[in-house]
């Protein structure tokens, strides 16, 4: 990680993107619990829940929830779908400086959600979460699913020299400076959560770890298929370490 600049100013407003799909049995239990937390928190924030094409009661659903609670934003994504696609939706229609993105089936805590806008709030440029550090912690992670996260993180650090044992984690916060400097993105997958952290990391934005907590979804079914992935993540991975190492610094920050 890299030393944080000082004299930022004070973020104005968080947005909290959530990719939705077929999430009927718990995205309005997410979405609730979030919004009180960062009520309670007193964190001015917006929460879009982007529907990617749902084919269930998803979108019913936040229709419904918006009715009492005044920051959700639904986004319906018309299409083309797909995981990455659906965030970076999401990212072209946020009002917020700074953003968390989030998973729909409330396997990411609330509370850590709030201590990314005050560590964001400290001047870091981006903050990710790892479950694989002192602190953090998984509940019900399917053996086979933990053993190839750990094996393609352990790649990811000997590919980029980094520290960072969680890039493929998608619960992570980012300055909007940082997304808009990030692009263009590429990724319409699962991949995109290793092309925003590895992009930030590349293009010189500075950076913090803080441990969180991952819990197994309750109701539904997973939307990672990891054999479907495999050649997605490799070539997102070769392309920003081809940046890394021959493309002249071109793409660095420049602030």
């Amino acid at each position: 990680m890299k030393a944080k600049p000082q004299n930022r100013p004070p973020l104005q407003l968080l947005s909290v993107i959530i990719p939705a799909r077929d999430e009927e049995g718990c995205i309005a239990s997410t979405v609730e619990h979030l919004f009180v937390e960062l009520r309670l928190h007193g964190v001015p924030h917006e929460i879009l829940v982007v529907d990617d094409g749902s084919t269930d009661s998803t979108w019913q659903k936040l229709s419904e929830l918006q009715q009492r609670i005044p920051t959700l934003r639904p986004l319906h994504n018309p299409g083309p779908h797909g995981f990455g696609r659906a965030i970076i939706y999401g990212l072209d229609h946020m009002a917020g400086d700074c953003v968390v993105i989030m998973m729909a089936d409330e396997s990411d805590d609330c509370r850590d959600v709030v201590r990314y806008w005050n560590l964001l709030n400290e001047g870091w440029d981006a903050v990710f979460g790892s479950r694989f550090v002192k602190g953090g912690g998984v509940i019900d992670y399917p053996w086979l699913k933990l053993r190839v996260n750990r094996l393609a993180n352990l790649f990811i650090r000997l590919m980029f020299r980094i520290k960072l044992n969680d890039t493929t984690n998608a619960f992570k916060a980012y300055r909007a400076t940082v997304i808009q400097g990030c692009r263009p993105l590429l990724a319409p997958h699962f991949n995109l959560t290793v092309e925003l952290p590895l992009k930030t990391i590349v293009r010189d934005y500075t950076w913090t770890v803080i441990p969180i907590t991952w819990r197994n979804r309750r109701s539904g079914t997973p939307k990672l298929k990891i054999k479907e992935m495999g050649s997605r993540y490799l070539f997102i991975c070769l392309y920003i370490w081809l940046e890394k190492y021959f493309s002249g610094g071109d793409y660095r920050r420049t602030d």
